[in-house]
C-alpha cells in the first residue's frame, strides 16, 4: 500500500480548515436567557435561587408567551430551584430545608405557586404531575409603575424571621411571603451563651431590640457589652437607641453623644451620623 504525499500547500490548507473547525467549536455569543443564582441569608440559614432569565424583547408575556391557566416553568431552559437551608413555611404553609422546583399557574387575578420535588421538568411541562408538589399556595399578583425587562426573582423586604419571595416581569409582580419560627431557638440560644464564659450580651441584647421585648433586660446586657468593648461605638449606639425606645432621652442623648466621639475617632462617618440622628430625635 502505498503511503500518501501531501505538498506544502496541500498541508497548509488543511491547518487551515482544522483551525476554522477549532474555531467554530469555539465560538460563544451570550445567551438568550442568562443563568443566575443568588444565595441570601434569612432567618438562621440561607435561601438560594437558580434560574434563567429572558427577556420582554417587546412581546406580549403574561396572557400570550406565558399563557393564563396553565403551569409555567418560571422562567426559561432548565427548571427554576429553590434552596431552603433550614424549614420555613410559604404563605403559612410548612416547608421542609431542600431543594425544590418552583413552578406556577399565572392567572389575571391570581397566582398559583408550587414547589415540586422535580427538578428536571424544564421544559416539559406537560408532564407536570402534581403528587410531586410539596406545597400549592395562592396569591395576588401587583402591577409595577416601572417595567422589569429581564425576569426576575427576588428575596425581598428581608426581616429576621420574615421575607418576601417576589417574581417579576414586564409589569407584574407577584409576592409570595416567606416566614420561620425561629424565635424559641434565638431564645433558648441567647440562654445558653449568658450561661457560658463568654455570654453575647450584644446580640442578645439586639434580638430583643429588634423584636420589642423586654427592654430594661436589653438595656442591661447592653450595658455589660459596653463594659466589655468600651470603645465599641456600634455598641453604645445600640444602647443609645434601646434608652431611647425606654423613653430615657437624657440617657439616650449621653451614650448617644459618646457613640459620636468613639465614631469620630474611629473615622466611621455613617455611625457619627446614626447617632447625630438619633440626639437630633431624643431632643424633638
Amino acid at each position: 500500500m502505498k503511503s500518501l504525499k501531501f505538498t506544502p500547500i496541500a498541508v497548509a490548507v488543511l491547518l487551515t480548515l482544522c483551525s476554522l473547525s477549532a474555531a467554530q467549536a469555539q465560538l460563544k455569543v451570550p445567551a438568550a436567557s442568562p443563568s443566575q443564582t443568588t444565595k441570601q441569608s434569612f432567618a438562621l440559614g440561607d435561601i438560594t435561587l437558580e434560574y434563567s432569565r429572558p427577556a420582554v424583547k417587546g412581546r406580549t408575556i403574561f396572557g400570550d408567551l406565558v399563557p393564563y391557566d396553565k403551569v409555567w416553568r418560571t422562567g426559561a431552559n432548565a427548571t427554576s430551584k429553590i434552596t431552603f437551608s433550614s424549614d420555613v413555611k410559604l404563605e403559612g404553609k410548612e416547608v421542609k430545608a431542600g431543594t425544590y422546583g418552583l413552578f406556577t399557574i399565572p392567572g389575571k387575578n391570581s397566582w398559583e405557586v408550587m414547589l415540586s420535588k422535580d427538578l428536571n421538568l424544564g421544559a416539559n411541562v406537560g408532564d407536570y404531575k402534581k403528587e410531586s408538589e410539596v406545597v400549592r399556595v395562592q396569591v395576588k399578583p401587583t402591577t409595577l409603575a416601572n417595567k422589569v425587562e429581564t425576569f426576575t426573582i427576588n428575596i425581598a423586604d428581608i426581616q429576621p424571621s420574615s421575607a418576601v419571595l417576589e417574581i417579576m416581569w414586564d409589569k407584574t409582580r407577584v409576592p409570595v411571603a416567606i416566614t420561620a419560627d425561629i424565635d424559641q431557638t434565638i431564645v433558648k440560644n441567647i440562654e445558653a451563651s449568658l450561661a457560658s464564659d463568654k455570654p453575647a450580651y450584644f446580640e442578645a441584647a439586639s434580638y430583643y431590640y429588634d423584636t420589642n421585648r423586654d427592654l430594661k433586660q436589653a438595656l442591661g446586657w447592653v450595658t455589660k457589652a459596653t463594659e466589655q468593648n468600651p470603645k465599641a461605638f456600634w455598641v453604645m449606639l445600640l444602647k443609645a437607641r434601646i434608652e431611647l425606645k425606654l423613653k430615657e432621652k437624657a440617657s439616650a442623648i449621653a451614650s448617644a453623644e459618646k457613640t459620636v466621639a468613639l465614631a469620630s475617632e474611629a473615622k466611621n462617618a455613617d455611625y457619627v451620623k446614626m447617632a447625630n440622628d438619633l440626639i437630633a430625635s431624643a431632643k424633638k
